[in-house]
């Protein structure tokens, strides 16, 4: 998720460098390191022949948008894919590729494709790219610039987002019919907003632009200002049940049963350039996430 105004933000708001949850590689809070251990104590999973869904894939390639880029986790108005939570090579971070495939071989082995930008009718590119490297799982995290636009007219339709996503896996399959693909959920805007809006910095960041359909004017508690919010959330819940219905038609797709929107996002897991993107930690959570869920033997409910 990254729109001009959060750049705008972020370039006004560079003396919060000093805050970031991301400013080393031997960095990093407790939170993270918690998570990390926790999944690197977890037992080896075995695959399922009765669900045909592998839990152990040798290869990973990640399509989405500036959450899969580590975009403003590490410095201002930059991408940062070496904490990306799907292919990232942070020892803290510790992405879905490490965990699956261990440090070394997710260095040859994962590839993120991902675009900072991107809304979902650019995913079928994204998905063309990654049939290319043949690989055994596909991550998917897109939706969230299509609901952040400068004002609810102009978020995408869900008819559209649909169309584009079920044209991503025809993309997909036309290339590697057998690829298993987890898609991840579109995350809670209105609850960042809930959080956010409690922080003076974060609201004066927002105020200059960054998801204006959400997160403009954080502080009117008028009829139309909950109204505009409420629009964003019914188009966020329709988005995510587009991916869970689209997916379910696919045999090799998992869908995160909507783990990521019900994730509680705290300031310590958000970008104190923008107060939007994940930190470091946040990285880290949504990575533990996908493992749990990739692992299990069933996918979520």
């Amino acid at each position: 998720m990254r729109t001009v105004g959060g750049a705008l933000a972020a370039l006004s708001f560079v003396g919060l460098a000093a805050l970031a949850g991301c400013s080393g590689e031997g960095s990093g809070d407790g939170v993270s390191q918690n998570a990390s251990a926790a999944a690197s104590s977890s037992p080896s999973p075995s695959p399922s022949p009765a669900s045909g869904w592998n839990p152990k894939p040798g290869s990973i390639a990640a399509v989405g948008d500036s959450i899969t880029r580590g975009f403003d986790a590490c410095s201002v108005l930059a991408d940062c894919p070496e904490v990306s939570w799907a292919t990232g090579s942070d020892s803290l971070v510790r992405s879905l590729a490490v965990r699956l495939l261990g440090p070394s071989k997710a260095v040859d082995r994962s590839w993120n494709h991902a675009v900072s930008g991107a809304r979902m009718a650019q995913l079928p590119e994204q998905m063309a790219l990654a049939a290319k490297e043949r690989p055994e799982l596909v991550t998917v995290m897109m939706g969230a610039n299509d609901a952040c636009r400068d004002s609810v007219r102009l978020m995408t339709p869900v008819a559209d987002f649909q169309a584009s996503f079920e044209a991503s896996m025809r993309q997909l399959r036309a290339g590697v019919p057998k690829a298993q693909v987890y898609v991840s959920s579109v995350p809670d805007l209105k609850r960042l907003w809930s959080t956010g809006r409690l922080d003076e910095g974060a609201k004066r960041i927002w105020s200059l632009g960054i998801c204006r359909s959400m997160l403009a004017e954080a502080d009117d508690l008028g009829p139309a200002a909950v109204a505009r919010r409420d629009a964003v959330q019914e188009r966020v819940v329709a988005y995510n049940g587009v991916l869970r219905d689209v997916c379910a038609k696919d045999r090799h797709c998992r869908y995160d049963g909507g783990a990521v929107f019900g994730f509680r996002f705290t300031g310590a897991q958000l970008s104190p350039w923008d107060w939007f993107h994940p930190s470091r930690d946040g990285q880290a959570r949504l990575a533990e996430i996908a493992y749990r869920n990739i692992t299990a033997a069933e996918p979520p409910a």
